[in-house]
């Protein structure tokens, strides 16, 4: 399946729009990672914990749109776009949240 962040793929067609499909995953971060992530940011660097868990929620918000896109009968999803949000009163519940639009391309 051909995934886009642009409303077109070039060399093909758009024959039918099947409708907005989306993916959402939502995690939680636990106090050891809290607590590393924290000491990198006084002194400084990447977390690594917090960049593993936001790859693996794209990467699972993904997999639940595109699924949700061949449910459909689509063969392709344009006009992707992610979206991140912290919930709760401690932001240590991420929401990774992925909408594009379900097309059948020729």
């Amino acid at each position: 399946m051909i995934i886009t962040t642009t409303p077109t793929i070039e060399g093909h067609k758009i024959v039918e729009y099947k409708g907005i499909v989306s993916g959402e995953v939502i995690f939680g971060m636990n106090f050891l990672k809290d607590f590393g992530a924290s000491i990198r940011d006084f002194f400084g660097g990447r977390s690594n914990s917090y960049e593993d868990a936001m790859l693996e929620g794209r990467k699972t918000a993904l997999q639940e749109m595109e699924n949700r896109a061949r449910d459909l009968g689509a063969n392709a999803i344009v006009g992707v776009s992610y979206g991140y949000e912290t919930l709760g009163q401690s932001s240590t519940m991420i929401m990774v949240s992925i909408s594009g639009t379900a097309v059948v391309i020729d």
